[in-house]
């Protein structure tokens, strides 16, 4: 059901492609036409190519296929590749994460396996990653590599314990390495 009450079927549409202006837009309004009510969403561009994936909600009846097809002619004009998963309810619905978030940032030196190390830590401490972003910025000459991360903490692990942990890392990948918790904004 959704929040009047009406039953909903839900789907995690995926979108990618060149980047330009209209993407959004049209997408925005394929889901409109049809009647579609955009629950979640998130886009970014990742070096030239855009990227946006969308938690949508549809009155029962409603398939896969009506979403596919409408997308179709919008993501063929604008050469873009358009993916829709369903999702059960439980599955589209925003969790509030249960612990205390932190957000950690890594600069230094591009070099690879600096996400692979840094993940591969929190993970093995059952650390939740919530959001995950990088980008390559300075010069070609120097660049310099900068990772920012929100985690969600398990009960018994504290920022100064995630400090702690990454400290080893810090120095063998010589890299600055930032935690700070992050409190939660009530809405």
């Amino acid at each position: 059901m959704d929040g009047s009450g009406v039953a909903a079927v839900h789907y995690a549409v995926t979108i990618i492609g060149n980047d330009r202006p209209g993407i959004v837009a049209g997408a925005a309004e394929v889901l409109y036409r049809l009647g579609c009510n955009i629950e979640d969403s998130s886009c970014t561009i990742l070096g030239g190519e855009f990227a946006m994936i969308l938690i949508v909600s549809h009155k029962k009846p409603f398939s896969k296929g009506q979403l596919l097809d409408d997308f179709k002619t919008f993501g063929e004009a604008m050469q873009l590749s358009v993916f829709v998963r369903p999702l059960s309810k439980d599955a589209a619905r925003y969790k509030t994460p249960v612990g205390e978030i932190c957000m950690v940032s890594v600069y230094g030196s591009d070099q690879p396996g600096i996400v692979y190390r840094v993940t591969r830590e929190l993970a093995s401490r059952k650390i939740n990653i919530s959001d995950l972003n990088t980008k390559l910025v300075g010069t070609p000459e120097e660049p310099l590599y900068v990772l920012m991360l929100e985690a969600v903490l398990p009960e018994g692990i504290e920022i100064e314990d995630v400090s702690r942990l990454l400290e080893k890392l810090k120095k063998e990948l010589k890299v600055e390495i930032g935690v700070r918790s992050v409190t939660p904004v009530s809405l």
